[in-house]
């Protein structure tokens, strides 16, 4: 399940499963572009990760809501590595907003990013895919592609619009050897998860009743880890997946058989 020697831009790498999907690539042999908007620290942590374990890195930046900044940071990528083997549509933004605090702004904002982000990155990347007559392109979606959401409806709707951009691509660009396939995990630690203090008095008794809630919600007794995410990314972006394609693959622990 080799992808060594592999260009692989991953969009959104400086937290999270957009991290987890970057660091994994590497340490198989991709060479890795690490795109970031904002999180400049958290894209550097990335870096000297994959540097640390030997692996071939460097980091771009652009807004994936302008398509300017896409066609600019592809080029770069292009010119010092190569055409783009592999495209990971992961940046995204979650606001938590309900309903009613969604105004048209917020509304914009969400779908600029999560949808036709990940559609202006498609398009970045097809001519080379195409003179090469292959590609991956993994869009990572989530869950909420199918369950409604108890915290952000416009964010789940995004989650929705990008499986049939999976589908919809992958029926076009199949006769040029590029497959299109989703990823839709289920709750994965970020971060948030861990944010008990160690100096908080009732710590134990909330990783408890943490460690008890997780029990009854996922039935693997745990929410996921990037690095699961990064596994199944892998796996998409390598040769062994070559018949797969229009996929929409859940990866939850079983937690929407509940």
């Amino acid at each position: 399940m080799s992808i060594a020697g592999k260009v692989a831009l991953v969009t959104g790498a400086g937290t999270g499963i957009g991290q987890g999907i970057a660091l994994e690539m590497a340490k198989r042999g991709a060479i890795a572009a690490l795109h970031y908007n904002r999180s400049e620290a958290g894209v550097l942590e990335t870096k000297r990760r994959i540097d640390e374990a030997g692996g071939e890195s460097f980091i771009v930046q652009a807004d994936v809501s302008n398509q300017k900044e896409i066609d600019g940071m592809v080029r770069r990528i292009e010119s010092r590595a190569g055409d783009i083997d592999v495209l990971v549509n992961n940046a995204a933004v979650q606001l938590n907003y309900d309903l009613f605090k969604h105004d048209g702004d917020t509304f914009d904002r969400l779908f600029d990013t999560n949808v036709k982000g990940y559609w202006q990155c498609i398009q970045a990347v097809i001519p080379g895919m195409k003179r090469k007559r292959t590609g991956r392109i993994i869009l990572i979606s989530s869950v909420h592609a199918k369950r409604p959401t108890d915290f952000d409806p416009v964010y789940a709707m995004t989650k929705g619009a990008i499986r049939m951009l999976g589908r919809e691509s992958a029926i076009e660009l199949a006769p040029y050897g590029i497959t299109v396939n989703t990823i839709e995990p289920g709750a994965v630690d970020v971060g948030k998860y861990n944010l008990i203090s160690p100096d908080d008095p009732d710590a134990e008794k909330k990783r408890e009743a943490r460690r008890k809630h997780h029990q009854e919600k996922f039935p693997m007794g745990r929410v996921g880890l990037p690095l699961d995410v990064a596994h199944l990314a892998c796996f998409i972006a390598s040769n062994e997946s070559d018949y797969m394609t229009g996929s929409a693959i859940r990866l939850d622990g079983g937690s929407m058989l509940l």
